[in-house]
């Protein structure tokens, strides 16, 4: 009888260890390209908004308000000014314009479509004023339009792209000692607009705080809470195109070799005289998914409005999150059963009940990024995060996706924990076999233990950089105090990890070509030793093991069987 067996348990030794310094520098390159070459993932402007005069007071109006160039706005350099100009003006006279980007020496900089997206947060100076008593949280109303223009366009044409009447709920505090004129409240962050992509050059934003509103022919006072208005900044917050470039690079190689090797390993399985196994079709979809993640459409942004992308690709990262949580499942699971009946080894249905707390979890994490940017593609100034309801259910998203990372993790170490138990119980029954056999169980153990860690590895930073995804993309939006560390070279790092890791696993549990003989003699040399050049050891399946024995198939065999010689 003769079989094929996985590369990882034929291949040589030194071939491994060639391999297996190839993929670590491969590793150590995808960091050193993110920390060295790459700039940081992200950059913020502060802009502070140019107060300008409506002498129509038209808070419906379509007229632009602009700092810069042809037809510019006239100005109000401070409200504190008595001047009559300054006096005879209401609420709906001021407008508040950020026209972004900001000039640079003089020099009149645009945004690059390698930059992605744009997100802009506002923060309002609010002075103390001593006989009002200014509300610990506010109900902000404000009519908000955005608009862009592109290079070669006339100075005044800007064309719209969104207006909305938006509310905003801001927290303001001051303490007892800076109760004098002249400090500010410290309030907290308005969350204002996103943008999924950035394909224009210029952009403007009006605001105005009107102090009343009209509806159905009733006069509603709003705004009347807000205190004394001194400024409003605005952060304009873009993904750094040379970030852009190096991800995006990193994707162009990484999309192709992973395709052609899992065209290559699927070729393989299909060669063989059995159907695939529960862990190579995991194996597989893995693959695909990590294909589809590594598809490089940022390219396609250079040429296209695709402010769709944005979910887009956290769709394709929720989709690979979850197969890769569900191939560790299958992974760790596969050799954690043991002497398992015909019917749990290679079903899907002896993990359901994981399963389905993999998929409860990521299509609620899905649910609520459809309801957040699936809205923003109609109107970029829509946010969950208005209303307190609304931030308790996003912030309750966010500390239940990180909760569960972490549980999944202890979970997984605790699977591979009984993966190890489980050879080590086994592994006693080695000492029984002949010489030959003995050195090819204690090779594939070492050598899937080191996979085993490996897959915890990645499994921990997959887990550490989801948790600081989460947090990084919500701090500016619940306003909380955090400071990250997070570089790309940490993202780069995670990115090449994963491409690396399921290439590695592709190839390793790929079919060799390479057959075990029916004779022990013909793995023996004329010394009567197994392998003195380190070569290929090969060997005779042992009783009871079957000839289609799935992808490591003398170690999973071991595991499900009593070895013996």
């Amino acid at each position: 009888m003769s079989s094929h067996g996985a590369i990882i348990e034929i291949m040589s030794t030194r071939k491994l260890t060639y391999l297996v310094g190839i993929l670590f520098l491969a590793q150590v390159a995808t960091f050193f390209l993110g920390a060295v070459i790459s700039p940081t993932p992200n950059s913020s402007l502060q802009v502070l908004a140019t107060k300008c005069i409506d002498p129509k007071a038209d808070i419906n109006g379509r007229k632009w308000f602009y700092p810069r160039g042809k037809g510019k706005c006239q100005r109000i350099e401070n409200f504190a000014a008595e001047s009559e100009e300054i006096q005879h003006l209401t609420a709906e006279h001021v407008v508040f314009a950020f026209q972004i980007p900001l000039p640079r020496d003089k020099i009149a900089l645009d945004y690059s479509r390698w930059q992605q997206n744009l997100m802009g947060i506002l923060q309002l100076d609010i002075g103390y004023e001593e006989g009002f008593d200014h509300e610990p949280s506010v109900e902000l109303f404000m009519k908000a339009r955005l608009g862009y223009r592109n290079m070669g366009d006339s100075e005044d044409d800007w064309k719209l792209i969104d207006s909305s009447f938006v509310h905003r709920t801001m927290n303001c505090e001051i303490d007892e000692d800076k109760k004098e004129l002249g400090y500010n409240y410290n309030c907290s962050m308005l969350n204002l607009f996103e943008l999924g992509s950035l394909h224009h050059d210029y952009y403007l934003l009006n605001i105005r705080l009107p102090s009343i509103y009209e509806e159905d022919g009733t006069v509603i006072d709003i705004n009347n809470s807000v205190g004394k208005l001194q400024d409003v900044w605005m952060v304009a917050i873009h993904q750094n195109g040379g970030f852009t470039k190096v991800w995006v690079s990193l994707k162009t190689v990484f999309f192709p070799i992973i395709l052609i090797e899992m065209i290559w390993y699927w070729r393989r399985i299909s060669q063989l005289p059995r159907q695939a196994t529960l862990l190579e079709k995991g194996l597989f979809a893995l693959g695909c998914a990590l294909t589809f993640l590594n598809v490089p459409f940022e390219f396609f942004t250079l040429s296209y409005d695709m402010p769709w992308l944005i979910l887009l690709n956290d769709i394709k990262q929720g989709v690979f999150y979850a197969t890769l949580m569900i191939f560790w499942l299958i992974f760790a699971g596969e050799h954690c059963i043991n002497d398992a009946g015909p019917g749990e080894k290679n079903g899907i249905k002896a993990y359901w009940k994981k399963l389905a707390v993999i998929l409860f979890g990521c299509s609620c994490l899905l649910v609520f990024d459809i309801c957040e940017r699936g809205t923003q593609l109609k109107n970029p100034f829509y946010s969950i995060w208005t209303t307190e309801f609304g931030t308790n259910v996003a912030l309750g998203f966010i500390i239940l996706a990180g909760i569960s990372a972490g549980v999944f993790f202890i979970f997984l170490c605790y699977m591979i924990y009984r993966v190890f138990m489980t050879i080590s119980e086994k592994q006693a029954s080695i000492s029984s076999m002949s010489r030959v056999r003995q050195i090819h169980y204690q090779g594939i153990i070492w050598r899937f233990r080191f996979l085993m860690l490996a897959t915890l590895v990645t499994a921990a930073l997959t887990t550490i950089g989801f948790i600081l995804g989460q947090v990084s993309e919500g701090q500016y939006k619940w306003d909380e105090n955090i400071s990250l560390e997070y570089t790309s070279g940490f993202m780069t790092g995670v990115y090449g990890m994963w491409n690396i890791y399921i290439f590695g696993l592709l190839f390793l549990y790929a079919p060799s070509h390479k057959n075990w003989p029916g004779s022990e003699s013909s793995a023996l040399d004329s010394s009567g030793d197994p392998g003195v050049n380190g070569e290929e050891i090969e060997f005779t399946m042992h009783r009871g093991a079957r000839s289609d024995a799935s992808e490591i198939s003398s170690l999973t065999e071991f595991i499900r069987h009593q070895a013996t010689d």
